[in-house]
């Protein structure tokens, strides 16, 4: 039986690992969720999670101050789904900026980081729900030999707090 830690320290070291995932704002009329690179600090490995955007993207327009946000994430091998809820906040504190930049960013922009394109996007996660999922070849096993496989798969579902 896995404890909420236990699924909420599996979603950290996946979106370590694959960092990709979809952010959007919640509660905004025709607002959609887009895929962004996850930013994660090795001295806060639990949050925030920080996001490079551009300022003349629909997403980065349309934040207002704290901003209610979705994240929505699968890990590359399918491990790993997690829904996470928190606060989306313009944030280009240079300092951060400076920690979190590299190579993979400054593709992105052509004047380095004092492009004026540039807004750093600060994720505040709050409360996430997450799925661990189970190998469907042992599942489909556990049917045949009669066993209910969603009894297993309960373990593997929590709703946690996240708090950076």
């Amino acid at each position: 039986m896995k404890n909420e830690a236990e699924i909420a320290d599996k979603f950290w070291d996946a979106l370590k690992s694959d960092r990709t995932v979809m952010l959007g704002l919640a509660g905004v009329e025709e607002g959609h969720s887009q895929p962004m690179t996850a930013q994660l600090e090795d001295d806060h490995p639990e949050g925030p999670i920080w996001f490079f955007g551009a300022k003349d993207t629909d997403l980065v327009k349309s934040v207002r101050g704290r901003q209610a946000a979705v994240l929505h994430f699968a890990s590359k091998g399918h491990e790993v789904f997690a829904s996470v809820h928190g606060e989306l906040v313009l944030d280009n504190d240079r300092a951060a900026i400076d920690r979190l930049w590299n190579r993979f960013v400054a593709a992105w922009y052509e004047k380095g980081k004092d492009d004026p394109k540039l807004q750093l996007m600060r994720f505040e996660p709050a409360r996430a729900q997450i799925w661990l999922n189970e190998n469907s070849l042992f599942a489909g096993v556990k049917m045949l030999l009669g066993a209910d496989p969603k009894e297993s798969y309960k373990d593997k579902v929590a709703d946690v707090r996240l708090h950076s």
